[in-house]
């Protein structure tokens, strides 16, 4: 079974244990990614959101052939069981499917799996913030938080090119690091 990773954010560039092959691939689905999930350290993280502008995401193929043991694997890496998972018999009823259905059957993928955590802002799940708050938000965080929220938005790849993302860059000078480069 060939079973393809969707990824956006970290898993990218710091996939850890996750049995991702080498490459990650820029033709993955168009799917409304933005930075709209506050995470428990403090950074503002990439997240799929309805109804915003499609980006193009990532995609690599991972080293193990059935979807349980990658959707285990993911959940492990993310510390988190909200994962989505789509093959031709089942899915996970995640809103995103019908979009990568389409582009899974396109590329003749078997199986695949994402991180489907939900925006999250001020504790509350389900809350988007908007792009004032991201900012106004990262502005004032302490000098250790800052430096990992702008290392993440950094190092995100630089197709995941968002709206909130170019207003960051616009007022803080956060702009993306090439592949490959270590940390702000």
């Amino acid at each position: 079974m060939k079973v393809a990773c969707l990824g956006w954010g970290s898993l990218v560039w710091r996939p850890e244990a996750l049995p991702v092959r080498r490459v990650w691939f820029a033709d993955g689905p168009l799917l409304p990614i933005e930075f709209a999930r506050q995470s428990d350290d403090g950074r503002i993280t990439l997240v799929l959101v309805s109804g915003l502008p499609p980006v193009r995401s990532l995609w690599a193929l991972m080293s193990v052939g059935e979807l349980e043991s990658a959707r285990a694997a993911l959940a492990k890496r993310e510390n988190s069981e909200c994962i989505g998972y789509w093959t031709p018999d089942e899915n996970s009823g995640s809103k995103f499917v019908p979009s990568i259905e389409r582009w899974a059957v396109s590329k003749g993928i078997d199986a695949v799996v994402w991180t489907d955590l939900p925006p999250k802002f001020e504790r509350r799940n389900g809350r988007v913030p908007t792009a004032e708050e991201v900012i106004g938000y990262l502005q004032n965080l302490s000098e250790e938080t800052q430096r990992l929220a702008e290392e993440y938005i950094r190092r995100a790849p630089g197709q995941i090119d968002t709206t909130y993302r170019r207003r960051i860059e616009a007022e803080l000078g956060w702009t993306p690091l090439p592949p490959g480069s270590g940390g702000a």
